[in-house]
């Protein structure tokens, strides 16, 4: 299956301060920086499977049930949603030094604490034989920072959202987007044809156009992954004509994408001095 990467035409370049306010690139991924962290009974993996970014009940089959619902500053208004992070507390008697690897699938509203994390991702956190002591806190000090999410064997897959109604209303979601990146824009198109028609961002992972063409389509996305930006498809059918709403479908690309930025210019956001490998 041939896969295409074309250079976007855009170079994405951005501070730390200027990302944290478009919220448009991944500038100053790699710093560690140091915040809080809470537990949520009910985020295990989700209340009724719920969650603002939309995974519905497929957030259990997500990072084995290891998940967060991230503050203002890390959904950054539904650009988080399925971003994946490293997080390890600071009380070195309660805490192991490696810490849980969560990915984003809800929001919270707080200032105060920058995740809230499931059952399994806070016992995760702990020494073994010490969780329970952990949940008797309020909140814990912790550093974090932004990893390539690696869903092993998964492609980047699309949801076609009930509200879908063919032939021209298309809602999709990705799904299984790896690396360290972030889609920044989606067009569709009839398999064969060069009429790319944009779609728009309804929340985080998910697009829609009432404009979709009738039979098969392909899809293809701006990616961006530290400074760099490119466009990424497959030459190849990934909706059928007849697709269906519920349905999941492999786009046959493997986005693996790093941010290849470091952390000058971060420390005024508060970003830990030290990095993680």
């Amino acid at each position: 299956m041939a896969v295409f990467l074309c250079r976007f035409l855009v170079l994405v370049v951005a501070s730390c301060s200027a990302t944290a306010a478009a919220g448009a690139s991944t500038g100053g991924e790699r710093c560690v920086r140091q915040g809080k962290a809470s537990y949520a009974p009910s985020l295990s993996p989700l209340p009724q499977g719920s969650g603002v970014c939309g995974y519905g009940a497929m957030a259990v089959e997500i990072n084995g049930g290891f998940l967060a619902a991230g503050g203002p500053r890390q959904h950054r208004g539904g650009l988080g949603c399925g971003r994946c992070f490293q997080v390890r507390c600071r009380d070195a008697k309660l805490c192991s030094s490696r810490g849980v690897r969560v990915v984003l699938t809800d929001f919270h509203r707080s200032n105060r604490t920058d995740f809230l994390l499931g059952g399994p991702a806070f016992a995760g956190l702990a020494k073994p034989g010490v969780a329970h002591e952990l949940k008797r806190l309020d909140t814990l000090s912790v550093e974090y920072k932004r990893i390539p999410c690696d869903y092993k064997d998964k492609n980047l897959s699309i949801l076609v959202e009930e509200e879908s109604k063919r032939p021209s209303n298309l809602v999709v979601k990705f799904l299984y987007q790896g690396g360290q990146t972030d889609i920044l824009a989606v067009d569709v198109a009839a398999v064969g044809s060069s009429e790319w028609r944009f779609m728009t961002r309804v929340r985080g992972p998910v697009w829609r156009t009432d404009r979709a063409p009738a039979g098969p389509l392909q899809v293809r996305a701006v990616v961006t992954g530290g400074y760099d930006g490119k466009w990424v498809w497959a030459e190849r059918e990934v909706l059928p004509a007849d697709w269906r709403p519920g349905q999941v479908y492999d786009t046959g690309v493997r986005i693996a994408d790093v941010a290849r930025d470091g952390c000058r210019g971060c420390a005024g956001a508060g970003a830990a001095a030290v990095d993680w490998k």
